[in-house]
């Protein structure tokens, strides 16, 4: 039998989420588009409606960009 590791992808809306509980805030932007800024000044766009499946790339960005915060807050 193959085994293969495959996860269901998360919800753009979940990646918002977890922006603004980090204190990410939404600046708004074109379309799909939504800019968010944190007040140590990292920013981050992320595309796709809400109700729409994250891709893997924005899900590693959004991961990377809290690791990157709660890094710098040491």
């Amino acid at each position: 039998m193959i085994s293969f590791r495959y996860h269901m992808p998360r919800k753009v809306r979940q990646l918002i989420a977890e922006l603004k509980a980090a204190g990410f805030i939404d600046r708004g932007g074109r379309g799909s588009h939504r800019n968010f800024l944190h007040p140590k000044g990292v920013r981050l766009t992320l595309s796709g409606h809400p109700g729409a499946d994250a891709k893997a790339y924005q899900e590693r960005e959004v991961a990377r960009t809290l690791e990157r915060l709660k890094d710098d807050g040491k």
